[in-house]
């Protein structure tokens, strides 16, 4: 390290200990999972509008009828195109020169701060919070209602807008020690296929997202370590690490973990929110294209960086991020829920 340098830190604090260029960033935890999953089909709109069809094409059964009558008239709901807004996020940062004016960077060779390091920084946080934010829409779709950022303010409430009821909360009676938690699953997988109106494939499986208690309880049930002793897999009865997965009786349950806080993204200890993989066309997200005249009538992109610059003084830049996002559940009637008792 240089003369020159050591004698910007000419105070008692820096002339008794080495100066240590390592720091150690306090990041909080960004949950990634639904991303990671795939479940939600792209749609690159050219609008700020998605139209969705909406169809009901049920079965019917078809009458006897006597010889020569005229035949039983099939029953068409037509099909319905119905309009949804995608949602504005944008967030930006302004980096004022004055404010970089001697101040040091890592690592201290460097000695002070580069704009272009400032912006690829901030722009990176800016970036985290966004994909945050699309989680937490994700977390909202495949439980039937995507919350603002509040917490509060509903903005997409999937079982109305579609027109169903939204179903009942399901008692796994966990602390019985006695109950029959295989059979408690199979009814779940059955429930969820009946209420799948032709978007279950071969592939579809049921995942679920369960709290702390729900996952621990679960993994303490009898029915649940009868199925692993004896065989090769008892093993997975020991060193179960917290927010890990499990498959038990056809279904992926996995301890979910939210958010730092434990209140953004999070599942309430004691229950469990199920949801269909592999269901075609269950999630989609459509992307819209932004305000801005480059991108009009253009198809949507996920996100789009804008490096503003003071035309006047040139005394600052400012990264801005937007995106125009509609997290969408076409079928809430198969996302199912549970509490441990």
């Amino acid at each position: 390290m240089s003369e020159t340098v050591m004698n910007i830190f000419d105070h008692a604090a820096f002339r008794t200990a080495e100066l240590n260029e390592k720091v150690i960033d306090r990041v909080d935890y960004k949950p990634e999972l639904l991303g990671s999953l795939g479940i939600f089909e792209p749609i690159y709109s050219r609008s700020r509008t998605i139209l969705i069809a909406n169809s009901d094409k049920g079965l019917q059964l078809i009458p006897t009828s006597e010889t020569g009558a005229p035949p039983e008239e099939l029953k068409v709901s037509g099909t319905q195109l119905r309009p949804f807004q995608t949602r504005r996020l944008a967030k930006g940062s302004t980096i004022y020169a004055e404010s970089l004016q001697g101040v040091m960077a890592l690592p201290f060779a460097d000695q002070v701060k580069e704009i272009g390091k400032e912006i690829a920084d901030r722009t990176q946080r800016i970036t985290d919070d966004m994909e945050l934010t699309w989680e937490h829409m994700r977390l909202g779709a495949i439980t039937g209602k995507v919350y603002d950022a509040d917490g509060t303010t509903l903005l997409d409430n999937w079982y109305q807008q579609w027109g169903v009821a939204e179903p009942a909360e399901i008692n796994f009676d966990l602390g019985n020690a006695n109950g029959d938690l295989r059979k408690k699953f199979r009814d779940l997988k059955r429930e969820m296929q009946k209420k799948a109106k032709g978007v279950w494939t071969t592939r579809t499986r049921v995942y679920g997202l369960a709290g702390d208690q729900f996952f621990d309880m679960v993994v303490n049930h009898p029915q649940y370590k009868e199925t692993r002793l004896g065989n090769n897999r008892s093993g997975e009865l020991e060193d179960i690490p917290g927010f890990s997965s499990l498959t038990f009786e056809g279904v992926t349950l996995i301890n979910y973990r939210g958010t730092d806080d434990g209140t953004t993204m999070a599942i309430d200890t004691n229950k469990v929110k199920f949801f269909p993989v592999g269901a075609r066309g269950a999630f989609q997200v459509g992307w819209a294209p932004a305000e801005f005249f480059p991108y009009v009538n253009q198809r949507g992109r996920e996100k789009y960086l804008l490096i503003l610059k003071d035309l006047h003084r040139d005394a600052w830049r400012r990264p801005e991020l937007y995106s125009y996002p509609l997290f969408i559940c076409t079928r809430p009637e198969m996302l199912l829920r549970g509490r441990a008792s």
